[in-house]
């Protein structure tokens, strides 16, 4: 085990002597760049709510604003994360953005910026930044959808540390009890066994197969009792 798999969870509060607006604030982000960046998110997300259909302590979003400070402008540190996940929460899927005093205080557990032409430099910089001091969010990852380019940071005493792949090129998720990596070109999750985690459609498909396989066995073996002239159906 890695020093990043044996981390503890990381909670956030809010500084109490700060006043907060109240009021409803909606999320301000720009449109996907691309269908591919849009793919990615979508996968990560419902891959995600799948492993854990059967848990209600936390939140995923894609491209959401998350507001954090009392004199936030859209110009000054207003982050809206292409993926993030937040943990001791309730999943509510109708927020409008993420307001951390509205939040008691947390911030998201783990974020992944989809690179992109545009937005790479600010990604591996400023909001690399912002997420180590401000966020204080213990994972961070990035991903190209193009080339591939796949990071990720662990914070260590208060600092971002690079996460050290395993065997087959994939980083530990401590905050996700999940690897994440590379198949056929996209970002997925694996089991810390190393078993994919599936889409929904995945699932189901292999929910079909392993039916039919059994249909199979069982017609394999009746076929063998009949031809030892044993009647299956006599038997059952």
């Amino acid at each position: 085990m890695t020093i990043a798999e044996s981390l503890p969870l990381v909670e956030s509060h809010v500084n109490p002597e700060i006043i907060f607006p109240e009021g409803e604030f909606w999320s301000d982000e720009p449109p996907w760049e691309s269908n591919l960046n849009l793919q990615q998110i979508i996968l990560l997300i419902q891959c995600l709510e799948w492993w854990w259909r059967e848990r209600e302590d936390y939140f995923t979003a894609g491209n959401l604003t998350i507001y954090y400070s009392p004199n936030q402008k859209k110009s000054e540190f207003c982050r809206g994360p292409d993926f993030f996940v937040v943990l001791g929460t309730n999943p509510n899927p109708n927020r409008r953005s993420w307001v951390v005093w509205q939040e008691e205080g947390k911030y998201p557990n783990l974020i992944i910026e989809i690179l992109s032409d545009s937005t790479a430099k600010v990604d591996r910089e400023e909001k690399k930044q912002i997420y180590q001091d401000i966020f204080r969010t213990p994972d961070y990852f990035w991903f190209d959808p193009e080339s591939l380019e796949f990071e990720g940071f662990t914070l260590i005493s208060g600092q971002y540390q690079p996460i050290t792949p395993n065997a087959q090129g994939r980083l530990w998720s401590q905050q996700l009890g999940l690897y994440l990596g590379l198949f056929a070109n996209k970002l997925r999750y694996f089991t810390p066994e190393g078993e994919l985690v599936p889409t929904p459609a995945e699932a189901a498909q292999q929910a079909e197969t392993q039916v039919e396989h059994e249909r199979q066995k069982s017609a394999k073996l009746a076929a063998k009792l009949r031809e030892l002239g044993i009647n299956p159906d006599e038997n059952l």
